[in-house]
């Protein structure tokens, strides 16, 4: 039951992100701007992801606002390298495919694979307790 509700909480959060990155495009579509969207939706994601995860993949009870802060910093520390992931699936897709929407299936692929790796280093190093 926890994997399909992780799979879901996902692809809600996969769906907030690409939302995001599409809302940053249709006010900026300038200089860098696949890399101001792909910053947007990273931050919107996360924030989604952490509430879900926290409450209900992981059941784990903060005990106020530092702890929670400190919390969140960790789970944020953990994703750095699963966010280099989903933007180098991203930008590889954009720059090898002439299709102005393969970055969006670029970054469902890098969300998937960051999703499971984020997933086992949550439960080992953020919410071990």
């Amino acid at each position: 039951m926890i994997a399909i509700r992780y799979i879901i909480f996902a692809i809600i959060s996969t769906i907030v992100n690409l939302f995001f990155q599409w809302l940053s495009f249709f006010v900026y579509s300038g200089f860098l701007s696949l890399y101001l969207a792909m910053f947007i939706g990273t931050l919107a994601g996360l924030v989604l992801k952490y509430i879900l995860d926290k409450k209900y993949i992981f059941f784990h009870e903060t005990s106020g606002a530092k702890d929670n802060g400190k919390k969140f910093l960790l789970y944020s520390l953990m994703g750095v390298f699963t966010t280099f992931i989903f933007w180098g699936f991203e930008t590889g897709f954009d720059y090898a495919f002439a299709d102005e929407n393969a970055k969006y299936l670029g970054a469902v692929i890098g969300l998937s694979i960051g999703y499971v790796i984020k997933y086992n280093l949550d439960k080992k190093f953020v919410f071990k307790d």
